[in-house]
Parts: structure tokens; C-alpha cells; sequence
């Protein structure tokens, strides 16, 4: 039965009445010598003839003189000749695996390049079967696993994953030049006594200045309006090997009763902005002085301190996005828009 379910399982191409059989290492018994596998496994040639919609198969064919089976992975092509395979139907890794070889040869016929296997986290049951076959990691999210698979004999081009995080810093000043500051429940400064701006992670999908307002929001309550981006620092090997894009936003406050976020602030104030900048820790950390300066530049002198404000377009696309200039470029910007809708 085993060897029966074996032939099965690896079979992709054979002729009825001949000995060889392709894809396999092992020869088969005239069929007037042997069971029939209809006879001994009716569910299995039950199941072949619904394939196609349950586990992806792309083709299959029977004609008088030939009993040709080819069981590919469903899949699509991406605009860099390659494919992209979405693993969603459940499959046994027994039943994927040869699935997974057939393609392999398919694309490599093909002249494809790149393969992408997107494997829910319901499939994770496959992610040995594709890494005996060259596949390797190229990232996860909550719910998938990405593998990827480089099939010519050249010099490997697939993107690698996302290098960067993104987080801002926000400064917020009142009209009595008090700047809102925090000291963190949590994270490295956590027990220092450091003041400091309320700071974050963007989030996938959100702007940089969206991502700064919701911030301040979480951490105390204040509701505030985006100006511009100030300055930004990037940094290497910051979080699990990954890079950091920390952007310092200017924002103007809205309301001014503080209501502190429990879980992750343990205090919260508005704090004149010389004794801010005169914390033993802001001053000797070279990062943190320079951001002091420019906010305090920035805070006297806004006409001679030009930062980055956010305009909203398009890309070549169509998707949504945010282009951040210097608004000493403001004039530019305004007299395309008008010259757009007089034009």
C-alpha cells in the first residue's frame, strides 16, 4: 500500500501499457499484472477529479493512450518576471511538496526568476517542505510567512525586506514657551528622571504627521495640530538588526489639560523650555542637544527657520501619499497647483 500511495503521490506523467515511469526511480508492472488503483482506491481518483478547485492544481488531462497528470501551485506573475504563489488552501506538506517541485520545473521552463510564497499562518506546516527546496525567509507579518526562491544561476535579485523603522519625536510648545514632556513608564529611560518629548512608532500605513498627533493624543491627551517636520536622524542596527528614521515634528497644541496615558507614562507636564534644555542628560548627549537647539531656533525665530510641511499627492500609480519639502519652497509648489487649475 505504501509504494501504491508513493507512486501516487510522486506520479506527474506516465503511459499506460509501458514500464517507465517518469519521475519516479522505480519501474512499474504491466497494468493486466497488478490492482487497479481505481478498484483499490476509489476515494483517490475521486479526489483527482476535484484537484483543480481544492488544492490548486492547474492541469489535468486524460485522453485514450495517455493518462498525463501535472500538478502545479496555483500562481500569478509579478512585474518583475517572476511568480507569486498564494499558499491560502489548505494542504498536507506530503501533498505539497512534489506540487512544489513540479512548479519549480515549470517556471524554471518558463525562463521565471523570482518565486514568492505567501504561507498564512494556518500553513506553516509547509515552511519545511519549501526550505528543502531552496526557499529561504524574507519576512513575517502577524499573519503570513514570506518565502522566497531565486531560480536562475545569477546573482540573487530579489528586494530584500523593509530595512528601516520609522518613529517621530514631537515638539510642543504653548504660548508661555512651556514644552510638553513625558518621563516613560517603560523602555531605556524608564526610572532616569529624564524628561522628555512625547515620542513613537508609525504605524503601517500612517503618515508621519498623522503618526505624530495620535502620539501626543496617547501619551497626554492633548490634541494638536501638525506644522512641519524639523529634522530627522537615521541610525543602523537599532532594532533587531534593522535601521531607524526618528523624524523630530513640530505640532501646535489644541488643548492644554494633560491626561496621561497609565500604561506607558508615568508622568507628563508642561515644562518651561530652559529647564528642559538644562537637564544634566540633554546636555551631555550630543543627539539630544541638537534637537533642543533646533527646537528652540526654530521656536524664536520661524521665519528664518524653514522646516518640512507635508503635501499631499499621488504617485505615477495613483496611491495616496505625502511629499515633505522645505517650505522656503512653499511659492513653487503654490504657483504649479494654480497654474494646474487656470491650465
Amino acid at each position: 500500500m505504501q509504494r501504491l500511495r508513493a507512486t501516487a503521490i510522486r506520479l506527474y506523467s506516465y503511459h499506460l501499457g509501458k514500464k517507465t515511469l517518469l519521475a519516479s526511480s522505480f519501474a512499474v508492472p504491466p497494468l493486466s499484472k497488478r490492482p487497479r488503483l481505481c478498484d483499490r482506491f476509489p476515494s483517490l481518483i475521486r479526489n483527482m477529479s476535484t484537484s483543480v478547485s481544492t488544492s490548486g492544481a492547474k492541469e489535468f488531462v486524460v485522453s485514450e493512450n495517455t493518462f498525463q497528470q501535472e500538478v502545479l501551485l496555483s500562481s500569478v506573475g509579478d512585474l518583475h518576471g517572476g511568480v507569486v504563489v498564494n499558499a491560502e488552501q489548505p494542504l498536507d506538506s506530503m501533498v505539497f511538496a512534489p506540487m512544489l517541485k513540479a512548479s519549480i520545473s515549470h517556471w524554471t521552463q518558463q525562463g521565471k526568476r523570482g518565486v514568492w510564497i505567501k504561507l498564512p499562518i494556518q500553513q506553516a506546516n509547509l515552511v519545511e517542505a519549501a526550505v528543502k527546496e531552496g526557499f529561504r525567509y524574507h519576512h513575517a507579518e502577524p499573519d503570513y510567512l514570506m518565502l522566497v526562491y531565486w531560480i536562475p544561476e545569477t546573482t540573487d535579485m530579489l528586494p530584500a525586506n523593509a530595512s528601516h523603522r520609522v518613529g517621530i519625536g514631537a515638539f510642543v510648545m504653548n504660548s508661555q514657551r512651556e514644552v510638553l514632556v513625558v518621563q516613560e513608564k517603560n523602555g531605556q529611560f524608564k526610572g532616569t528622571g529624564l524628561w522628555k518629548f512625547p515620542t513613537g512608532v508609525v504605524e503601517e500605513g500612517e503618515d508621519i504627521c498623522t503618526a505624530a498627533i495620535r502620539e501626543v493624543k496617547e501619551e497626554t491627551g492633548i490634541e494638536t495640530e501638525f506644522v512641519e517636520v524639523l529634522a530627522f536622524r537615521q541610525s543602523h542596527k537599532s532594532f533587531f538588526r534593522k535601521s531607524d528614521l526618528f523624524f523630530v515634528c513640530m505640532l501646535q497644541p489644541h488643548s492644554f489639560d494633560i491626561q496621561k496615558q497609565t500604561s506607558e507614562i508615568e508622568a507628563a507636564q508642561w515644562m518651561p523650555f530652559e529647564d528642559y534644555a538644562a537637564q544634566p542628560f540633554v546636555r551631555e548627549h550630543e543627539m539630544f542637544n541638537y534637537v533642543a537647539k533646533i527646537s528652540k531656533a526654530k521656536s524664536e525665530n520661524d521665519d528664518d527657520v524653514a522646516g518640512f510641511s507635508p503635501l499631499s499627492t499621488t504617485t505615477s500609480t495613483g496611491k495616496k501619499c505625502s511629499l515633505y519639502f522645505s517650505r522656503d519652497l512653499k511659492h513653487l509648489v503654490t504657483r504649479d497647483s494654480k497654474q494646474r487649475q487656470e491650465g
